[in-house]
């Protein structure tokens, strides 16, 4: 079995996340990803995880987090993160042409440096507005990873195909530089509307069978994370998914 982490920001809303880190330990998960929302008390974080025989190799941080380097520093020694992320960048950030993206493309590849100095992996999390070509014809996805070379990037599988590109020619093409996926589903068009239309693994419309043979034939992938962005029962999906990883070799 491909081991599957879990992505905190999917229990985002769960009434106590310390009871659900115990759901996860249950179900046999023993890999979690955190976001930038649950950094601010990273010692017991990091004992409830290891109460619940739960590691966090990788952890989002946000752009203002990533510009704090000694905050972000101290919190990924203290959670034992591996991997830093930065997933997102807001409306602001983005531009019709190349400039926003080269900008976003440059803080980046600065990151990359300094953390990569202090023995951490550095990369970027796609959603899918870098999938939609500036004026110039190039992608920002294109523009992130040819100007900064030394970003690894985690790829969100389901937001590449909701960005109307093909994730399996984006593998061939930058796999060596795919450290990481998301694995998401998308469910069939018109249901799950309350839940924004994602699905949980194994129960929509990606066939992860299949392309969970492709990640781990083309890409560097090391971590393999569940994510759902609006699950309504985050219990259903942690447990869905997991059953999903388990076929797979």
């Amino acid at each position: 079995m491909t081991e599957l982490s879990f992505q905190l920001y999917s229990a985002r809303n769960v009434p106590s996340l310390a009871d659900f880190l115990v759901t996860l330990g249950g179900l046999g998960y023993t890999q979690v990803e955190g976001f930038g929302g649950l950094y601010d008390d990273a010692p017991t974080l990091a004992a409830n995880l290891k109460k619940n025989g739960l590691t966090m190799p990788t952890g989002h941080f946000g752009p203002a987090q990533v510009a704090d380097v000694s905050t972000t520093l101290k919190t990924a020694q203290t959670l034992g993160i591996k991997k830093i992320f930065c997933p997102h960048i807001g409306p602001e950030g983005r531009s019709a042409d190349e400039s926003k993206w080269l900008e976003l493309a440059e803080m980046l590849a600065a990151a990359a440096e300094t953390y990569g100095k202090e023995g951490y992996g550095f990369g970027w999390h796609n959603h899918d507005f870098e999938f939609a070509p500036t004026s110039s014809g190039r992608t920002p996805m294109e523009i992130i990873l040819e100007t900064a070379p030394k970003v690894e990037w985690e790829a969100d599988v389901a937001w590449i195909v909701r960005g109307k590109a093909d994730p399996i020619a984006w593998f061939d093409k930058y796999g060596d530089r795919i450290t990481a996926v998301h694995v998401k589903d998308i469910a069939p068009a018109g249901e799950c509307l309350d839940e924004d239309g994602w699905a949980d693994v194994g129960q929509g419309v990606l066939n992860w069978d299949d392309l969970i043979t492709k990640v781990t034939s083309k890409t560097k992938a090391e971590y393999f994370v569940a994510e759902h962005d609006k699950p309504s029962d985050p219990v259903r999906f942690a447990t869905r998914s997991i059953a999903a990883a388990k076929k797979w070799k």
